[in-house]
């Protein structure tokens, strides 16, 4: 089964990431949800991200706000695809989109809405990208979207 690995910086963010989880769940894949800033824990941040691949999972989202680094921070480990969610911090999330969406060429990172909207679209993009190599992801997401 897919696996989609979700990063967010704080605790306090952590009702972003159960959004994102409540979505992958609906689409049948599985996640697991981990805590870890890029500030605060870049040791273990890099170990998450460098060691994801191994651990099975497909696709990671990170989420951050304020400085989000986050999302750059796991690009830089991973070839995996990152999803980047910014967060509502200071300046309502602008500071957070715009870090995440201005990644350096060759370590890319997509950007999607800022809060609750991205990270419910955050899963919808990673079930996007695991259905191409996923049939049962494939039926799913088909489901969903008839369901909208």
């Amino acid at each position: 089964m897919s696996k989609v690995l979700i990063i967010t910086g704080s605790k306090s963010d952590e009702e972003y990431a159960q959004k994102c989880n409540d979505q992958l769940k609906a689409l049948d894949i599985d996640s697991v949800i981990e805590i870890s800033s890029a500030h605060r824990h870049p040791e273990r941040t890099a170990k998450l991200s460098a060691e994801a691949e191994g651990n099975g999972f497909e696709v990671v989202i990170a989420m951050a706000g304020l400085a989000a680094a986050l999302p750059g921070a796991v690009a830089a480990h991973t070839n995996l695809p990152v999803i980047g969610v910014p967060l509502p911090a200071a300046l309502g999330g602008l500071d957070s989109l715009l870090a995440i969406v201005q990644m350096p060429p060759g370590i890319p990172v997509a950007t999607v809405a800022i809060g609750a909207p991205g990270a419910k679209n955050a899963a919808v993009l990673a079930a996007r990208i695991l259905a191409l190599k996923h049939p049962d992801v494939k039926k799913a997401l088909e489901k969903h979207r008839k369901s909208l």
